[in-house]
């Protein structure tokens, strides 16, 4: 007898303890040989707790099979909401910024731009550009020589699309009317 609120594996430990120390003991204390298995029907007068009952009737389940569909499971769903959290976090996060290829590809672009500018706006918004490229480039670490040679680069075009404004400065400034030296 036990009360209902055990949870059936305590009381199965508890009923599979008592019946092998039985079995332990019998030969030295014979009266143990009257404790026999009680009777497991739903309608008997003392009723069974089911932990005693599986105990019993051999139906206890094992670790694996309490648990077997979560520890099977569990790592299966995880992965998979791994991967839902990941294709998340990829689509909601900010745009990171450019790499070293990325920012020379941007600094190439704007050359185009810098030859057909037509006005001095035009150019100070080029320069903008170019500044914000390399103010990125410079929060990115260095980790090694190929890393050093790409922010040569990156500086190297910089350096030429200066240049390229400087030269359209003056391109512009000569072809506006009233201007000495055109």
């Amino acid at each position: 007898m036990a009360q209902k609120k055990l949870g059936n594996d305590v009381i199965g430990d508890l009923t599979q303890s008592i019946m092998n120390a039985r079995r332990d003991l019998l030969a030295e204390l014979p009266a143990l040989s009257q404790i026999a298995t009680p009777d497991t029907d739903a309608g008997a007068y003392i009723p069974v707790h089911p932990g005693a009952a599986a105990v019993y009737e051999g139906t206890r389940e094992s670790f694996l099979d309490q648990w077997g569909n979560a520890i099977f499971l569990a790592p299966m769903i995880a992965g998979a909401l791994a991967s839902v959290l990941a294709a998340a976090w990829k689509f909601l996060r900010t745009s990171e910024p450019p790499g070293r290829k990325e920012a020379l590809d941007t600094l190439y672009a704007l050359a185009a731009r810098i030859r057909v500018a037509g006005r001095e706006a035009e150019l100070e918004e080029i320069e903008r550009e170019i500044d914000q490229v390399l103010r990125t480039q410079r929060e990115q670490p260095v980790a090694d020589d190929k890393a050093e040679r790409a922010v040569t680069a990156v500086n190297v075009a910089a350096h030429r699309l200066e240049n390229l404004i400087h030269d359209r400065r003056i391109h512009l400034a000569s072809q506006q009317p009233g201007q000495i030296g055109s």
